[in-house]
């Protein structure tokens, strides 16, 4: 009997077949609805949604934690795979932004100024409370992590609130928008951003090996299977590769990159509507492109049709990978307390500053513009003090 426990302790985890054959359906049944009643395209992001969730989870690909990494214990890992991931998006991304073939395509390029400065300072004080940044809340949630659910309450009510300050935000000290393939051209601009990557990752790479006396791999200690590559987990490097491709996949069909956070502020804004607050005399809502995502189904809204498609793909790979999901483990009222404010915190601070870590971050920097870099370090900044604060909210700092 005590040989028949050990074994059953140490047996591999199995596929749970009911969650794999709900998501199946969810995403069939969701292709169809969505190529029958709004269009095939809509359709195709929902899907590559699910594998850029199913890529999150698989990769364990935390924004929020590399910077956490880095700056409590000089481990510099996932900012070297992030950089990596925008080298290989900013290869796929310079065709099509130079309109190669004659496809138009506009990437994610926003004024350099105080707004992304203090919105994205705000962003990485609330990823750290609320322990993920915009996509990681999702995917928690997704991967059947309950905590993700508090902290997306408190993105959708801050991102109704910064739309209401945005107009403000926007009246601060900026330079306009900085692209460097249109300012200095397409190789021009590419081998600047190429030469800021080497920069950032260098860097990180000395500090890693000065703090630590060694620097961990990227090189993936992983063997390629079928069973690996569906069950996971998988190595840093299939994750930029897969998210990188997929970013501009998503580009390609739709026009523009992957976003996230502009779905939480029309979502909060239609609840508002609902509870009679009038967000439409906000001038945020009064632009042509947001007051129509107001008066139409949130199904014709691209980005929100991609949110709901990436929570469906970390849910996916959660039953590929046989973990238990932890929807109901214990959170305590510091930990809510934290959850939520940091929710808010992120919401608003995305809002100000044109995204979060996906829309102003990766796609910022995979369309070349300087706002990206801006974005990085301001996050960066606001983590420093959001780590400071993780202990009052219940979670780890670790080292």
């Amino acid at each position: 009997m005590l040989n028949d426990n050990v074994s059953a302790a140490i047996r591999k985890p199995t596929v749970n077949l009911r969650i794999i054959l709900l998501t199946s359906m969810l995403f069939a049944f969701g292709f169809l609805f969505l190529g029958s009643t709004v269009s095939y395209k809509q359709a195709s992001l929902y899907l590559i949604a699910g594998v850029l969730g199913l890529a999150l989870y698989h990769a364990h690909y935390g924004f929020t934690s590399s910077f956490r990494s880095f700056l409590v214990s000089g481990r510099g890992v996932g900012i070297r795979a992030q950089m990596i991931l925008f080298l290989i998006a900013n290869v796929l991304f310079l065709p099509l932004l130079s309109g190669a073939g004659g496809h138009e395509a506009a990437g994610f390029v926003s004024p350099v100024g105080l707004s992304v400065l203090m919105g994205s300072f705000i962003f990485g004080i609330g990823m750290q409370m609320g322990d993920g940044c915009a996509s990681g809340t999702l995917y928690h949630i997704g991967g059947g992590d309950s905590r993700g659910i508090l902290t997306l309450v408190g993105f959708i009510a801050g991102s109704v609130i910064g739309s209401a300050h945005f107009t403000w935000w926007m009246g601060t000290p900026n330079i306009g928008p900085v692209s460097f393939i249109e300012h200095l051209g397409p190789l021009p601009g590419f081998s600047v951003n190429l030469a800021i990557l080497t920069l950032v990752f260098c860097a990180v790479y000395y500090i890693e090996k000065r703090r630590n006396g060694d620097v961990e791999s990227l090189r993936p200690s992983w063997q390629f299977g079928w069973k690996s590559l569906l069950k996971g987990p998988w190595p840093l490097i299939l994750g930029s590769i897969v998210l990188a491709v997929g970013n501009a996949v998503v580009l390609y069909i739709s026009g523009k990159p992957w976003g996230v956070t502009s779905a939480f502020a029309l979502w909060g804004a239609k609840l508002s509507q609902a509870a009679g607050i009038p967000v439409t005399e906000w001038a945020y809502w009064q632009t042509d492109a947001n007051a129509a995502a107001l008066n139409i189904s949130i199904l014709k809204d691209v980005t929100s049709v991609m949110d709901i498609g990436l929570i469906l793909g970390a849910l996916m790979a959660l039953g590929l990978s046989g973990k238990p999901n932890r929807f109901l483990r214990h959170t305590s009222l510091r930990m809510i307390t934290g959850l939520l404010a940091g929710g808010v915190l992120m919401g608003y601070g995305a809002r100000i500053a044109f995204g979060c870590n996906i829309g102003a971050y990766f796609g910022g920097i995979a369309s070349f513009s300087l706002h990206g870099w801006e974005w990085m370090i301001g996050a960066m900044i606001g983590s420093m003090i959001g780590i400071k604060l993780r202990p009052l909210c219940d979670l780890p700092v670790t080292k």
